[in-house]
């Protein structure tokens, strides 16, 4: 019995260890590679809380707690946030929500996936009036035109660029399937 149990958990280990590499990518397979939303909410969990000062140190913004998904039938990406604002310097503690919608595209400067027209869909700052809200909104959307522009949303790895087919590059990312491809052109 005991050998049972010792043999059943080692199984599950293993089982438990494939699991967890299931979504690492190792090769380009028909020009394209695939990510799903736990790498990529893996990346992003290693890159917030973040803060992000706007008007010259004015506003501040913190960003934390960020959840990716790819919602299945849809081409782009869902992210939501914990947001705070805070003002002349201080920080504001992360009583908000911020949720965008937004394409991939790549960036070779960055080796990045970045994204690509994002669109806020919800914006809750509580205890806030509809003007210092609407105040805020702007600050928002110019914060998530600078992130899309410089920030990516998930680093390729070096090793999987040095594995580029001759003659190929990077081309089309699209959001299909619940799942981030990489098409090379």
């Amino acid at each position: 019995m005991r050998l049972f149990r010792t043999s059943a958990v080692a199984a599950l280990a293993a089982i438990l260890a494939a699991c967890s590499t299931l979504g690492a990518v190792t090769a380009w397979l028909n020009d394209e590679v695939s990510f799903g939303a736990p790498q990529l909410q893996r990346y992003l969990d290693n890159r917030f809380p973040r803060d992000f000062d706007k008007l010259g140190g004015l506003v501040s913004i913190r960003l934390a707690n960020p959840r990716l998904s790819l919602p299945p039938g849809e081409h782009r990406l869902r992210l939501e946030f914990d947001m705070g604002i805070g003002a002349l310097g201080g920080q504001g503690a992360p009583t908000g929500h911020l949720a965008l919608s937004s394409g991939l595209r790549y960036d070779a400067s960055t080796q990045g996936l970045h994204l690509t027209d994002p669109e806020l869909l919800q914006f809750d700052l509580p205890g806030s009036g509809s003007l210092i809200k609407g105040g805020a909104r702007g600050v928002v959307n110019s914060l998530l035109a600078e992130y899309a522009r410089s920030e990516p949303v998930y680093r390729l790895d070096p090793d999987l660029l040095e594995k580029l087919p001759a003659g190929k590059r990077i081309g089309r990312v699209d959001i299909d399937r619940g799942r981030v491809v990489v098409r090379l052109q």
